[in-house]
């Protein structure tokens, strides 16, 4: 999988959001299947982005709960 152009897409799903802060939560799933790639494959390269500070990752305070990234 191609970590730039996972990378792009992540970032400008981010930049769109109405949240403030702008954060987006992911569906490995969904981007695996854009990609044709399998979803475990998607959350390593996430977690390469993570490592390398290009991406943060926390969950949501309050239910759902849901993994979202945001950009540093």
């Amino acid at each position: 999988m191609d970590k730039e152009v996972l990378y792009e897409r992540v970032q400008n799903m981010i930049v769109s959001s109405t949240k403030k802060p702008k954060y987006t939560a992911l569906s490995t799933v969904k981007i695996a299947d854009l990609f044709g790639v399998e979803s475990a494959e998607v959350e390593k390269t996430l977690e390469q982005l993570i490592k390398e500070g290009r991406l943060n990752k926390s969950t949501l305070p309050e239910p759902p709960n849901y993994e979202i990234y945001q950009l540093p």
